[in-house]
């Protein structure tokens, strides 16, 4: 079992605080919140890709008592189903997240990076060097449409320098072997279901 504990945990924790103050300062320059949104962004269909926010979630997860655990694990099966039958019409899954109940995460600590960063508009630049940008959640684009008379002006969350921190903490987590092991494109539901991230045996020191 891959485990995110001391000093890498630490680093975790240091990398999504730097997060929600980046997003906390784009948000108070654009004059936006979520407060009284007739939507819920956990519906949103996100794909994750680190062993380090996977192990991060089940730490979070264990600490929930067996019942609501079961109760959760239940949702996820359904939501994989679900998320399942919208891919096979060829059509981008819109499934409530089972770690939302009646209406506020759950793990809302442990939430991941998509689910931290997601709403305000942002920026990143790959490692083959393309950019790419993320005009915020519908919401965010009416305040930006509204208050923002120039669009090349418009306040923007850098994710660049974050996801190389979460790059370079991956790779201690999993001891440098992380090109070895299979690339991880799970949804939280996945993650549940598919219990903590496990180093594989051939993989495992000797």
């Amino acid at each position: 079992m891959i485990v995110i504990a001391g000093p890498l945990l630490h680093r975790m924790e240091l990398i999504y605080q730097k997060m929600e103050n980046e997003y906390d300062k784009v948000a108070a320059e654009l004059g936006f919140s979520c407060e009284g949104c007739p939507d819920n962004c956990c519906d949103s269909y996100f794909e994750h890709h680190t062993c380090a926010e996977w192990s991060y979630l089940w730490l979070g997860f264990s600490q929930l008592p067996d019942s609501i655990r079961q109760e959760i694990l239940a949702r996820a099966e359904a939501c994989q189903r679900a998320c399942e039958e919208a891919i096979g019409r060829e059509e981008r899954p819109q499934v409530m997240c089972p770690l939302n109940r009646e209406g506020r995460c759950i793990l809302y600590r442990y939430r991941l990076m998509v689910c931290r960063t997601h709403g305000v508009p942002a920026v990143m630049t790959r490692p083959d060097g393309r950019t790419l940008n993320f005009p915020g959640c519908f919401r965010c684009q009416e305040v930006v449409r509204e208050r923002c008379q120039d669009q090349e002006k418009v306040p923007t969350m850098e994710r660049t320098a974050l996801l190389r921190k979460l790059a370079l903490l991956e790779n201690d987590l999993l001891e440098g072997r992380r090109h070895l092991l299979p690339k991880v494109r799970l949804t939280i539901a996945q993650m549940l279901l598919q219990g903590p991230p496990v180093m594989p045996v051939a993989h495992c020191r000797r």
